[in-house]
């Protein structure tokens, strides 16, 4: 078995176990976006991957509010300051999804949308279980085989599929790796990132048609190959905007100063 074959059995199964569920993350996507508002993105450790993919990114359009915490997420120093122990401590350490949150208005009109292929950790439940308090509606992007397979490790007794208004399953295998190699006790490859960048430009497109199925068509970001430098130039500068003026309006700011969606 090479990885390409098992990163495709993973795509189909996605794509024949999941269709439904991405067709309702994506009406909730179409909602909060076509209203003025957002859908968070969040993720930890390499659970920021799809975050990152979903916007900005060339055939991405605002409307996407990326939360990334680099203390969970920048991976490369490995060991010694910011290394890789500190980070995997942290996304364990209860309270501090609400000093994240803290930072936004948690809105019933925004949605949320998470990442997590295991989904003990506390940061992603409690994150999760605030968003789902003030009454955003939820969506969980995890492996469900992985979240069912050992006891959680969060207080409650539960993992961030719990918490969701819409479970997507992103069927990767136990341990994530799938090949076994010769000579090995353990399998390496693993495949969580395509199937959450898979999940994640699926929701995209769909949530882009229902858009436009209401009259709504927001600016995307265009390479100059497709559409002229000056046309190109225009497109993002019209997208930064507009993923600015939303932003804006999830920031927790003073009473005085909040922008109105």
């Amino acid at each position: 078995m090479t990885w390409l074959t098992e990163a495709r059995a993973v795509l189909d199964r996605i794509e024949s176990t999941q269709a439904h569920a991405m067709e309702a993350a994506a009406s909730i996507a179409a909602d909060a976006i076509g209203g003025g508002g957002v859908v968070h993105t969040f993720g930890t450790g390499h659970s920021r991957i799809p975050v990152e993919e979903m916007f900005p990114r060339y055939g991405s359009y605002p409307g996407w509010h990326p939360i990334v915490e680099l203390s969970m997420t920048f991976h490369t120093e490995i060991a010694g300051s910011n290394g890789q122990r500190q980070a995997m401590f942290i996304e364990r350490v209860p309270g501090f999804a609400a000093a994240i949150l803290a930072n936004f208005q948690l809105r019933p009109t925004d949605a949320i949308l998470m990442f997590s292929a295991t989904g003990r950790n506390a940061v992603p439940v409690e994150t999760a279980m605030l968003a789902k308090a003030a009454g955003l509606p939820v969506i969980a992007v995890t492996s469900i085989s992985e979240a069912r397979a050992v006891q959680p490790t969060h207080a409650s007794g539960t993992v961030l599929a719990d918490h969701a208004d819409v479970v997507i399953d992103i069927c990767t295998p136990l341990g994530d790796a799938a090949v076994e190699i010769d000579g090995w006790d353990n399998k390496v490859g693993p495949v969580s990132s395509i199937a959450n960048i898979a999940v994640v430009n699926t929701l995209k497109v769909l949530t882009a048609q229902k858009l436009a199925d209401r009259g709504i068509e927001l600016p995307v970001l265009t390479g100059a190959q497709i559409v002229g430098e000056e046309r190109s130039t225009e497109l993002f500068e019209s997208a930064y905007l507009e993923h600015a003026r939303r932003k804006a309006g999830v920031l927790r700011v003073p009473a005085s100063t909040q922008v109105q969606a």
